[in-house]
């Protein structure tokens, strides 16, 4: 294992971490709000650190294995979600304890979106900034970006890349050089974003809010800079511009690139993968609207559309973002959203779930099991639109729903073991697993009543949510660390 190797480059994703401390300081000098100082003296700690990691490894360039690949993805957001909790700590509002800004950080990295804070509203400006900064970084994975503009590392990219993108298949590259790739991927996310934050600017919004929710909306993380989220505009029009790119954003990126260069949208439509993901979408709002018109939940058609429409998609996509408390639905309702976000948004895209692909070829092998009850010599394939997959992606996925199911249930255990109700329990290793934020019972606004051990389970399922099981479980396996 290439040790001095993997701190060097720790050591530069720490120092590209501290500049992104200075924003939340601006921020804090523009608003004269005084919560600038914690983020300089972060700043100037991750600066240090990340210079103190680095300097003594510099000339220590190698290409890495699969194996380095694994580890630094695990310690990157082991490692900077942790630096990332130090201006959290020095806060004196909030006044967080250790535990509590270890969750808000991880929470924010990983794009889970579940908070322990309250009164957020009354927060300075810098904090609320840098929350949804947090989100925005961590919804294409920084180590994209440092692929991308930091050829200085000396590394093999791709077995990076491999480790970091969601879905199944990974083998595949939208442009020959991973660091093309990458640049591509941040093009695509940065134009998003902008083109999100125009869109709420005339929808209504202020600035800040505006700038502050595209981040959280295009990563898919479900901050937000006040108490009641998306409800405190009160506005159907902001609502439609959430829902809007919250599905571009829960859509395959590489899909999108596939758009921009044949300059079509009709790859869409070609898609498998995207035509049961918005399938989804219309059969969730409609399962919505008919049971919040026959519960008479909402009296008005156009509410009650609206709110159908804004939940569904929020849920589903793994968002989380919240107009009222879905919890007080029609029971059926917010069990059925919350199973949904399982599902979450496509592979490659920047929700979380076990992605819409997953699900589907879960589904066509189910149905070649059913078929071979019924004609026990004939060979049936499995094909995702009219590309005929091999067999070991299938029982790569098996395996992933397997551990997904594992690590799901010794989460929910422990959860239980520390004195939560089942109910709660459920949905708050649902919320994190799949980065979902928001929960049932005592998790249902916030996971500020919950004790810190129940904290530290919650992290840990974020991180494999995150890292989609296998990038993280693989470390726990003798074969790994075997030279």
């Amino acid at each position: 294992m290439q040790y001095k190797n993997i701190i060097r480059i720790l050591g530069l994703l720490v120092a590209l971490l501290s500049v992104t401390m200075l924003p939340p300081a601006l921020i804090s000098m523009l608003y004269r709000d005084g919560g600038g100082v914690p983020f300089l003296m972060a700043f100037l700690w991750c600066l240090f650190t990340g210079i103190i990691a680095w300097y003594p490894n510099r000339y220590e360039k190698t290409d890495l294995r699969a194996r380095e690949g694994f580890l630094i993805v695990v310690l990157f957001w082991l490692v900077l979600a942790s630096f990332s909790a130090i201006p959290l700590l020095l806060l004196e509002q909030p006044n967080l304890s250790a535990t509590d800004a270890f969750f808000e950080s991880f929470s924010g990295l990983t794009t889970t979106g579940a908070t322990i804070l309250t009164n957020i509203d009354s927060l300075p400006h810098a904090v609320l900034f840098y929350r949804q900064q947090l989100q925005w970084l961590g919804g294409m994975g920084i180590i994209v970006l440092a692929v991308a503009v930091l050829p200085m590392l000396g590394i093999g990219g791709m077995q990076l890349y491999r480790a970091e993108t969601p879905g199944p298949v990974k083998d595949s590259k939208m442009t020959p050089r991973i660091a093309d790739t990458a640049k591509h991927l941040w093009y695509i996310y940065l134009s998003l974003t902008v083109a999100c934050a125009v869109a709420y600017w005339l929808a209504g919004m202020s600035a800040f809010d505006a700038i502050c929710h595209s981040f959280s909306t295009i990563a898919i993380g479900g901050f937000s800079t006040h108490d009641a989220s998306m409800g405190y505009f009160n506005s159907p029009q902001i609502n439609l511009v959430c829902v809007f790119f919250l599905i571009i954003a829960g859509v395959n990126f590489a899909l999108h690139y596939a758009v921009v260069q044949s300059k079509s949208l009709k790859n869409y439509f070609y898609d498998p993968e995207f035509k049961v993901f918005i399938a989804i979408q219309v059969i969730l709002t409609l399962i919505c609207f008919f049971v919040l018109m026959a519960s008479g939940t909402y009296q008005n058609e156009d509410t009650a559309l609206d709110q159908a429409l804004f939940q569904s998609v929020s849920i589903s996509t793994t968002a989380g973002f919240t107009t009222t408390s879905f919890a007080d639905w029609p029971t059926l309702l917010p069990i059925l959203l919350i199973f949904s976000s399982f599902i979450g948004g496509c592979a490659g895209s920047t929700g979380g779930g076990m992605k819409v692909v997953r699900v589907v070829l879960l589904y066509l092998q189910g149905v070649r099991e059913l078929n071979k009850l019924v004609h026990p010599k004939a060979i049936f394939s499995i094909k995702l639109g009219k590309k005929v997959l091999p067999d070991r992606v299938v029982e790569a996925v098996w395996g992933f729903f397997s551990a997904y199911a594992a690590v799901f249930v010794i989460c929910m255990l422990l959860l239980l073991a520390a004195g939560m109700d089942d109910i709660t329990a459920f949905t708050a290793v649902a919320a994190c697993i799949n980065n979902l934020g928001p929960g049932l019972g005592e998790v249902a606004a916030n996971f500020a009543s919950i004790n810190d051990m129940s904290k530290w389970v919650l992290i840990m399922a974020m991180l494999f949510g995150r890292l989609e099981i296998f990038t993280l479980l693989v470390l726990f396996t003798p074969a790994f660390w075997r030279s």
